[in-house]
């Protein structure tokens, strides 16, 4: 047995955490929320690297509408691919153990930041493989619920809320992190040969600290270069400081590293297969919008069937054990919930620098025919400038969220929380349409921010007030795989949210996804108060 598996540990022992277990906890905190930093930087960077692709005049040969489109899918499929990721990670820890876990998916980040990197070299490279390096980009979202359910295991119940709240609040830096870096380090060859020639802006970008003019020169390629300086020692510290907790609750039948390293493995190339089935009917049937509803639940329920038909019997009795989450309708509820909080900011996240850009950033006008024309507007506002702002705050005042529902509860906080959302989003809709309609769209671009920004801040404590309550409604050896269920259907709006945004105005109404994401909130508001405050909850203010 190796010298990093932990065989006693039981942090509810007073005695034990504050001698022993306190500092083995922090140790592997503070490697987990980097390691999970990168991971969502990698998972997101679509987000930034599709909107410097549309001012390096990236359009795959098709039309500026088209092209749209085809910009606005690639951070929907990393979402895609993540979501559909977390569901096997929800498992991981109890296969595989967490050192093991942490160190193998890191390393399997290199692999999209390296090709991303290759590609962007050329302009010339295809859409296609664009669409294989997304893809992949989901090693990055699936790495979220092998970490929470990862971290869970390491903290008492009663400092559940604000690890879990570090762990998920400093690692989701990685967004802020990517949206303020990769601007950056595009604007200088700070890897000489290997940044790639040099592209010509075709109209205004930015970085966080100025706004740079068309016309000036721009390094692509270093926006998958930068994730390799973080990923190689992040994989060395994972491999010789993390812990596996081998104890009956935990991990109690890993194997060697090599043979943890298969297991996880085989339940992602699951969720690899089950995705590319669903991007397969998605792509081929993009003209009908519905068929998004359809697929979706299928890609989940297929992945969760085949990880248990398909699975070796020592597997499959241990994912039989943990299934059982799904007997309990508090996960389906708290699915829901965490779902409102989780799939806003990392959907917002995905989707917000490209609807800067394309509705602040253009004028547009509907011809007599009925179809619209977009100009670019030279007003606008400088997207990397602002962007990373919303994400920056939520990330942020996640901890904060996990210590304010520690004090007082965290249903009472998730349910302010909702009703903020609900009054965000219809404010950020209103103005979305008013911009959409005018010949000066820059003019409602201020309150149409501020707005955003608030719902962001409103997803980041409400996702540390639902960590607290899973914490509480759940035992320890179920809270973990139910952080790592509900993160992984929450982490679909990575996929929907951009796709939802991008085909309401394709069809000149962004105003209506926005309502549409109002009502969902106003639901979960009545479900967080039926089941956790009001004068039947099961569990009052968990």
């Amino acid at each position: 047995m190796s010298n990093a598996d932990l065989k006693q540990w039981d942090v509810e022992d007073q005695g034990f955490w504050d001698s022993t277990g306190k500092a083995i906890a922090a140790r592997n905190l503070w490697i987990s929320i980097p390691s999970l930093l990168v991971g969502f930087s990698v998972w997101l960077m679509w987000g930034i690297i599709t909107v410097q692709m549309k001012n390096l005049g990236f359009t795959f040969g098709k039309s500026p509408e088209e092209a749209m489109g085809l910009l606005f899918m690639l951070p929907a499929i990393a979402g895609l691919t993540g979501a559909t990721l977390r569901i096997p990670s929800s498992f991981f820890i109890r296969l595989a153990g967490g050192r093991n876990t942490i160190f193998f998916t890191t390393a399997l980040l290199m692999i999209p930041a390296f090709g991303t990197a290759i590609g962007l070299q050329n302009p010339e490279t295809s859409f296609n493989f664009f669409i294989v390096m997304a893809f992949l980009s989901g090693f990055g979202g699936g790495n979220f619920a092998s970490s929470m359910s990862n971290i869970s295991f390491f903290y008492p119940k009663k400092e559940q809320g604000y690890a879990l709240g570090m762990n998920a609040g400093l690692g989701n830096f990685g967004v802020t992190t990517m949206q303020i870096l990769i601007p950056l380090v595009m604007t200088i060859p700070f890897l000489g040969a290997l940044s790639g020639d040099s592209l010509i802006l075709s109209s205004n970008s930015g970085t966080i600290f100025k706004r740079i003019a068309a016309g000036s020169e721009t390094w692509l390629a270093n926006a998958g270069w930068v994730w390799m300086l973080w990923l190689i020692p992040l994989a060395y510290f994972g491999w010789t400081r993390l812990n596996n907790i081998r104890t009956e609750a935990v991990s109690p039948n890993i194997k060697g590293p090599v043979a943890s390293f298969g297991r996880i493995a085989f339940l992602l190339a699951i969720g690899f297969v089950t995705a590319a089935v669903g991007l397969y009917f998605i792509l081929t049937f993009k003209a009908l919008t519905w068929v998004k509803w359809i697929v979706l639940p299928a890609v989940i329920a297929s992945t969760v069937f085949l990880m248990k038909a398909l699975s070796p019997g020592d597997i499959k009795e241990n994912l039989k054990r943990q299934f059982s989450i799904f007997d309990n309708k508090h996960t389906w509820v708290m699915t829901i919930i965490y779902t409102m909080t989780f799939g806003s900011f990392i959907g917002f996240a995905a989707a917000v620098g490209l609807a800067i850009k394309f509705i602040f950033g253009v004028k547009h006008i509907l011809g007599a025919d009925g179809t619209w024309q977009h100009i670019a507007n030279p007003e606008g506002p400088a997207t990397f400038m602002y962007v990373w702002v919303g994400a920056f705050v939520g990330a942020l005042i996640r901890p904060i969220g996990g210590k304010m529902a520690d004090k007082l509860g965290g249903a009472i906080i998730t349910q302010v929380v909702s009703i903020v959302m609900v009054i965000c989003s219809v404010g950020v809709g209103y103005y979305a349409h008013l911009a959409y309609q005018s010949a000066t769209p820059q003019d409602y671009f201020m309150p149409f921010f501020i707005l955003i920004v608030i719902l962001f801040a409103a997803t980041g404590i409400g996702n540390g007030s639902t960590f607290r309550t899973i914490s509480m409604v759940f035992n320890q050896e179920q809270a973990g795989p139910v952080l790592g269920w509900t993160s992984a259907v929450a982490a679909y709006g990575a996929f929907l949210i951009p796709k939802i945004i991008g085909e309401n105005m394709k069809s000149g109404t962004p105003e209506l996804a926005m309502y549409g994401f109002a009502v969902f909130y106003a639901v979960c508001a009545i479900l967080n108060y039926w089941y956790y405050l009001g004068p039947k909850a099961d569990y009052k203010n968990p």
